[in-house]
């Protein structure tokens, strides 16, 4: 029978070295993040290792050879959005003016019948605007080299956390089940089956949400671009991907990739009418991820409330920036699990019944 750790009030002296791992958590979250994404792309990739490792693959060249193409699919889509980005930006450069002005000769009266307010969109300065930064592959370089100088030490810390991710995650996925089984070795015997118990549940809904997740984030990807190809969008296919890839955070990929698209497809329509499949390809897309996508494939074992899932994006992001973003859903389940088990717990403890 598992042990009862909250059985006695006297046995609560667990929670100072729980807390203590809270406090340095919190101090060293600066530099965490690396490490708790190396460690989530490590759980995730581990299958494909371990099933390297039983058709006699070595975890070192299963590790390298699981890095490889991570790194191929990452490389991928770099090629495929950037040069896609340069050419957006600069037909934005190009057909701003005209937008502007269609919006001066259209837009402008209306708000002055209606409203009774005077605007006017002054072309030439930003004509001058779009000369000075958007004018070609090459202005644009010099102008992110510009604020790369203004931000260095921001730039070189992201860069170091982005150089420790790799590092990090050949050595979890070549040791990730010798790292198992010595902490199951220091795990006291006494709360070993309970903790491995709680172990187990973790990993059965982190398996779910992040492996569902990744296919709902696939298939999502391939609706949007072939939604809006279909609605003749020009650049369906890095908008549809971006849209896709973001589907992790609630809402904010949606609203993304049809801020964009819309942009896009005011740039490149004639009248609003043709923006109008856009917001449809969205829209169709929103209503089969939430309805049906997403809990085919995902399920509800993760069992956060909406309000939660929004205080998790907000802490975790707050905590670690952008990988907290990227870890505050996991790893809220998995604390979720970990609070159900106490919570049992404390309802069947002299503490709670006396």
């Amino acid at each position: 029978m598992a042990p009862k750790i909250l059985a006695e009030p006297n046995k609560l002296w667990w929670f100072l070295p729980a807390a203590a791992a809270i406090a340095l958590l919190y101090l060293l979250s600066p530099i965490l993040a690396p490490f708790l994404f190396a460690a989530m792309l490590a759980y995730i990739s581990n299958p494909t290792v371990n099933w390297l490792a039983r058709h006699r693959v070595g975890r070192p060249l299963g590790a390298v050879l699981v890095m490889l193409f991570l790194g191929g699919v990452l490389v991928l889509l770099f090629l495929i959005l950037l040069p896609l980005f340069i050419k957006e930006v600069a037909l934005l450069s190009e057909r701003l003016p005209g937008l502007l002005a269609q919006l001066n000769e259209d837009l402008v009266p209306w708000v002055k019948a209606k409203f009774d307010v005077d605007m006017q969109f002054d072309l030439a300065a930003i004509k001058k605007l779009i000369h000075q930064n958007l004018q070609g592959a090459d202005g644009l370089g010099l102008k992110l080299l510009a604020s790369l100088k203004i931000g260095g030490l921001a730039v070189l810390g992201f860069v170091v956390n982005l150089l420790l991710v790799p590092v990090v995650l050949f050595y979890l996925l070549r040791d990730w089940n010798a790292l198992l089984a010595r902490i199951s070795r220091l795990l006291p015997r006494r709360w070993h089956a309970q903790v491995t118990t709680i172990a187990s549940e973790i990993d059965a809904v982190l398996a779910e949400f992040l492996r569902g997740q990744i296919a709902v984030m696939l298939l999502m990807s391939v609706f949007y671009v072939l939604g809006l190809w279909l609605a003749g969008l020009e650049f369906a296919l890095p908008i549809g991907i971006i849209t896709g890839m973001l589907v992790f955070v609630p809402y904010v990929g949606m609203l993304t990739g049809l801020v964009l698209a819309t942009l896009v497809a005011l740039m490149q329509f004639p009248s609003v009418s043709g923006v109008v499949p856009v917001w449809l390809a969205f829209g169709i897309g929103q209503a089969l991820e939430g309805m049906l996508v997403t809990p085919l494939l995902v399920g509800q074992r993760i069992g956060l409330h909406p309000v939660a899932v929004i205080f998790a994006l907000l802490a975790f992001g707050q905590i670690f920036g952008f990988f907290g973003i990227l870890l505050a859903l996991p790893a809220s389940a998995a604390l979720l699990v970990g609070l159900r088990h106490l919570g049992r717990e404390y309802l069947n403890s002299s503490l709670y019944k006396n």
